[in-house]
């Protein structure tokens, strides 16, 4: 077999001793070109090239979920083919890594190296879902290249929480599960929507939902960690289903109150629910608009703002060495 490593040097769990270690162990079983990301997106343009080769069986991304997405961006760049692309594995190496969690590796790298050579030497593998996001057609942002995603995506309230998170961290500042706590509150104090959303829900068939100022779109579950605790925005969401979607049209100190409990003591039984929630479950397609421009995220990515995306729901777009 022969792989390609895609190493994220600023993995944030990952000393470069650990990396060598995980390196040596990995090449001790296969074919391998490990290579270091230099810039943004450099691991989508290693995934495209992978894609494109007619000798390359696996993708090894080490690092978070953002090498991960971009390295899933660039191996689908010309659309979901399992059988004839190379296969993806992830060695966690971010502060959360919900992808590979989701997909029930251990958050430890070296644990989950491990793992991944027991799963090759069996041959165990698994073809999973992914969500695809698009500018819609007629509006502002159809021009805008679609992007995938792998566990979530959100239009609006965490997406500008996000957002903060990045601020922070181009400033030098270690991303921590405290510090998303804290750019929460601020989003919070500074949201001008949070009694009356933006963002209108439309579907083929349905009648849309409007007034919502939070949008979480999940492709697994859960929806992220708040450290070692899972936490369920959309308890039924899997890798073998279509998009879940949970809403909120209400952020008042009650409400917050009320759902970030509900949150925080979620579990695979039983999400947020409530008046101002919505919940939806194994959606194919579906598009969210929003009356002003709004952030929005990918897989913890921030991705600036817009006003209209559609959602797509891809099943068996990708197999997974798990």
């Amino acid at each position: 077999m022969r792989a390609l490593l895609v190493v994220n040097p600023a993995a944030t769990t990952t000393s470069a001793r650990t990396r060598d270690v995980l390196i040596h162990a990995l090449a001790s079983e296969m074919k391998l070109e490990a290579v270091t990301t230099e810039y943004r997106g450099h691991a989508r343009d290693l995934g495209r090239q992978a894609a494109d080769s007619d000798d390359i069986d696996l993708v090894v991304a080490l690092g978070g979920d953002g090498t991960v997405n971009e390295v899933v961006n660039g191996l689908l760049h010309a659309g979901p083919a399992p059988e004839q692309l190379p296969g993806l594995a992830v060695v966690p190496g971010g502060s959360t890594n919900v992808f590979a969690r989701a997909l029930g590796l251990p958050n430890d790298a070296v644990e989950a190296t491990g793992a991944l050579l027991d799963a090759l030497r069996d041959g165990s593998e698994r073809t999973v879902g992914l969500g695809l996001a698009s500018g819609t057609p007629g509006t502002e942002d159809e021009a805008v290249p679609s992007r995938w995603f792998t566990f979530n995506a959100g239009l609006g309230f965490d997406a500008g929480v996000v957002g903060r998170v990045e601020q922070h961290r181009e400033r030098g500042r270690k991303s921590t599960h405290a510090l998303y706590v804290r750019q929460v509150v601020r989003q919070l104090l500074g949201e001008p929507n949070r009694r009356n959303g933006t963002i209108t829900l439309e579907r083929a068939g349905e009648d849309p939902v409007t007034d919502l100022v939070l949008s979480i779109v999940s492709n697994t579950s859960p929806w992220t960690f708040l450290g070692n605790r899972p936490i369920y925005a959309a308890p039924k969401a899997s890798f073998d289903t279509g998009l879940d979607l949970f809403g909120l049209s209400r952020l008042s100190p009650a409400a917050v109150a009320r759902y970030g409990t509900q949150l925080l003591t979620s579990s695979p039984e039983r999400g947020p629910h409530g008046k101002h929630a919505t919940s939806l479950h194994d959606l194919t397609e579906f598009t969210l608009h929003s009356k002003v421009p709004l952030p929005l995220q990918m897989d913890g990515d921030h991705l600036g703002l817009r006003t209209s995306v559609t959602f797509t729901g891809v099943r068996r777009a990708l197999r997974v060495i798990v």
